[in-house]
């Protein structure tokens, strides 16, 4: 009796955290959204959405630390996929757009968020398009914003990485002049309690990590730029045994089976 008593008062008390965090997150975008519409009215590019996803991030509990070289203009990042949080902490920090499947630009709030940050979004239904993502991904470069793709195209446990993708890694096999690709590693340490994988729904996951007790110490790893090539099966397993090799949780063997088309 006194077991089940703990249990539900624990359970009580995570969905009283993942409220009050909720909360933090409502307030901050009501507090942010008229100078970023302001700035936006005036100035070409806002900053806003950078503070905004780095205070986000600092709300739902994880506590950073960035190392390596600061991301350049002109980059194009590929990193590790665990949690909806990577692109709290990888835009937070990097001020980064991102790569993104086409649905989420419908998703109500979600969609309207991520156009904010200049989302590029990518239809993987539509194959007999590759070329023509390939061409948005390389004049998006063009721009110094940096660029992030999650090339595993989904989350994964943490434990492994899943094969990476390399179709859209044309346009940067070679990359574009004043480009470069650099890998970002995404080391929540404690992987178990974030990671977003198994079927897990959405809105359960959010809640769920939102509910953790205390915070988390997430560290990212700004990996060196890889070297240039025209191999874009050789780019994306480069990129995944660099990520493989910094993070805490992964076994570099894990990464290296053959990208995906």
């Amino acid at each position: 009796m006194a077991s089940r008593s703990i249990a539900s008062t624990e359970e009580r008390s995570s969905r009283l955290r993942a409220s009050v965090r909720i909360a933090g997150l409502v307030l901050l975008f009501l507090a942010y959204i008229l100078p970023h519409l302001a700035t936006k009215a005036f100035a070409a590019r806002s900053r806003w959405p950078k503070r905004f996803l780095a205070h986000a991030a600092r709300i739902a509990g994880a506590r950073v630390r960035v190392e390596g070289a600061p991301i350049e203009p002109h980059s194009l990042i590929l990193a590790n996929h665990t949690s909806w949080l990577d692109i709290l902490l990888l835009g937070g920090a990097t001020g980064a757009r991102f790569v993104s499947k086409a649905e989420i630009e419908r998703v109500p709030l979600i969609g309207w968020l991520s156009d904010q940050n200049r989302t590029l979004y990518i239809d993987r239904a539509e194959r007999g398009d590759a070329h023509g993502q390939v061409r948005r991904i390389g004049a998006a470069l063009a721009d110094s914003q940096p660029l992030a793709i999650f090339p595993e195209g989904t989350t994964g446990d943490g434990r492994s990485l899943l094969p990476f993708r390399s179709t859209l890694l044309h346009a940067v096999a070679p990359p574009p002049p004043g480009a470069s690709v650099r890998p970002v590693a995404v080391d929540y340490h404690d992987v178990d309690q974030i990671a977003w994988f198994g079927g897990e729904p959405g809105k359960a996951n959010a809640l769920r990590v939102l509910g953790l007790a205390g915070t988390r110490e997430v560290t990212l790893r700004l990996l060196d730029a890889l070297p240039p090539t025209s191999d874009r099966k050789a780019l994306a397993r480069d990129a995944a045994a660099a990520i493989a090799n910094a993070l805490s949780s992964v076994r570099g063997r894990d990464a290296l089976e053959a990208p995906r088309i």
